[in-house]
């Protein structure tokens, strides 16, 4: 399989570039490239070069609003992370039956990957060198929010947690099939698929 993604990777709405005169709207793209650069090559083999370059700037003008490639990568991951965990526990604590706060939720990461694919490969692909310095309350750790939501809904324990992991597999695995081009088209249309095959582990670890 290449490690080239079959599609360009976009720039996320998210990081689009904020007006100011205190250096926001230039942090703004250097984050916005950044994060399509690491998306796409990983952190190791994107320079501080390509970041200015992409950025537009000299290093050293990157380097005043960041001390190193890592910390740029580490507050990129934190903040996006943690907004991405906020949404799931926003959607926990909004009511309504486990099978619909699965729905819910596989229905946000799909929209998410559909619209900013540099930010769902970066924060559930590109995550292995950033989890240790993620908090372990579930408003800005992705994995707590839906084992609590997990827990909510009938599981305890382990249980909950290996769900919970099994659960980010199933929306995790067909983004990077689209991202390498073994699956078509978006993944939106494919939320309510996904979410009965969340919910079926949720039966299995129930039953057990």
């Amino acid at each position: 399989m290449s490690l080239r993604p079959a599609r360009p990777v976009a720039r996320p709405a998210s990081t689009a570039p904020r007006r100011g005169r205190d250096g926001t709207e230039t942090r703004a793209r250097i984050e916005a490239e950044a994060l399509a650069l690491f998306a796409a090559k990983g952190v190791d083999g994107t320079s501080v070069r390509d970041i200015a370059q992409a950025a537009g700037l000299s290093e050293g003008a990157l380097y005043r609003h960041f001390p190193s490639k890592e910390e740029l990568a580490r507050e990129l991951f934190l903040s996006r992370y943690a907004t991405l965990a906020r949404d799931i526990s926003a959607v926990d604590a909004g009511g309504g039956t486990l099978a619909e706060k699965v729905a819910s939720v596989v229905g946000l990461a799909c929209r998410l990957f559909d619209a900013e694919p540099a930010l769902f490969a970066y924060l559930l692909i590109h995550q292995h060198d950033h989890l240790r310095y993620v908090p372990d309350t579930p408003e800005g750790n992705v994995v707590e929010a839906v084992a609590r939501l997990m827990r909510g809904g009938g599981l305890s324990g382990e249980g909950a947690t290996l769900t919970a992991a099994m659960a980010l597999g199933c929306v995790v695995q067909p983004a990077v099939f689209a991202l390498y081009g073994r699956l078509d088209g978006p993944l939106a249309p494919r939320a309510n698929e996904i979410a009965g095959a969340v919910m079926a582990l949720v039966e299995r670890a129930k039953a057990d």
